[in-house]
């Protein structure tokens, strides 16, 4: 079992944008401190549902900071950015940590971030695979020309590779990458390619394990091998929150979240204006509460090898930062690390 954090670098009300980033530094530190497996960093734009603008950046600064944990993006947003660059910042990440670092992408939103960075609305509704190709021919071939509808260039050198060795025996293999997967069109996408898929904190296990027999079929057909698919690293993103009574772990997190949710999710703006339906931030924290681990560490620990168990997935990315408050989220961190995974081993 492969235990890490999610972080959003989440703006509570009342709080400003640097002591979001501050508690997401501090709560890898700790997650590193205790022993946990990864950090995976989300991206958001204009919104304070997460003030992190680039995920790889915040990344460069973690991998720095640290010696053992990977740190992974959940994700970096293809639409809104050329996937040569995306893909030269990750090779230099990977060459860079030795290895740590995973690079988690995804669709995005509608949001008018596609307005701003100027790929519109068709690279968020059409554009994903072009950009998902180029990416991948960038992290693994030596030279590259963009042969698409929107990236069209003539061949150049890929430099640095990020497929070099980074043992003097050892085969060089680039960075991981893993695709947030939301649809069965994405999930069918990232099977065809053999990419691991992130899926989201708001599915219960049976949508999950959906997900990944869908995902299993395809990468079959696809002419994958029954070993790679066997040993898929399928990444579940959750809530954790540890507390020594249910209740009190529930409360903490119906205490804080809903107002993080509220101001947060009010504040995305669609890039055609479109009619968007927002969940009640209340009943969403409840419903998070129940399908993840929130409560004792023995529940915790149950309720994560429950979802292994029904999903096959044994890869979590945990959102940590629930109460808001930086000492809270540092012990919830630690406990996470030091009760909960000891009892998943």
């Amino acid at each position: 079992m492969r235990v890490g954090t999610f972080v959003l670098a989440a703006q509570f009300p009342g709080q400003g944008p640097g002591e979001a980033l501050h508690r997401a530094i501090r709560s890898t530190e700790v997650a590193e401190e205790s022993g946990l497996d990864s950090v995976w960093l989300a991206e958001h734009h204009f919104v304070p549902y997460g003030v992190c603008p680039s995920a790889v950046t915040l990344a460069a600064l973690l991998l720095g900071r640290t010696r053992r944990i990977r740190v992974g993006t959940a994700v970096s947003v293809l639409p809104t950015q050329h996937p040569v660059a995306l893909g030269e910042q990750a090779a230099l990440l990977h060459l860079t940590s030795g290895g740590r670092f995973t690079l988690g992408v995804g669709r995005g939103g509608p949001w008018v971030d596609l307005e701003v960075f100027g790929g519109g609305l068709e690279a968020y509704e059409k554009g994903f695979p072009e950009s998902l190709e180029l990416l991948l021919d960038w992290l693994g071939k030596p030279r590259v020309a963009g042969r698409g509808e929107r990236y069209g260039f003539r061949e150049v050198a890929v430099v640095p590779r990020a497929d070099e060795p980074l043992a003097e025996d050892g085969e060089g293999s680039g960075p991981e990458v893993v695709v947030a997967c939301t649809s069965p069109g994405t999930v069918r996408l990232a099977a065809e390619n053999g990419l691991p898929m992130l899926l989201g904190m708001h599915c219960g296990d049976q949508e999950k394990a959906d997900m990944v027999a869908l995902w299993r079929s395809t990468a079959l057909a696809a002419g994958r091998s029954p070993e790679s698919v066997r040993e898929a690293g399928h990444v579940s993103a959750g809530v954790a929150q540890i507390a020594d009574r249910s209740e009190d772990a529930a409360e903490t997190l119906v205490k804080a979240m809903p107002g993080w949710l509220r101001q947060g999710l009010d504040a995305h703006v669609t890039v055609d204006d479109r009619h968007r339906v927002m969940r009640d931030p209340v009943a969403y924290t409840e419903l998070l509460c129940g399908l993840h681990p929130v409560g004792p560490p023995r529940l915790a620990a149950d309720r994560l090898a429950a979802t292994a168990e029904r999903t096959g997935i044994t890869r979590f990315a945990l959102l940590v930062e629930g109460s808001g408050d930086l000492t809270a989220t540092e012990e919830n961190v630690a406990r996470l690390g030091t009760e909960v995974l000891p009892l998943l081993t």
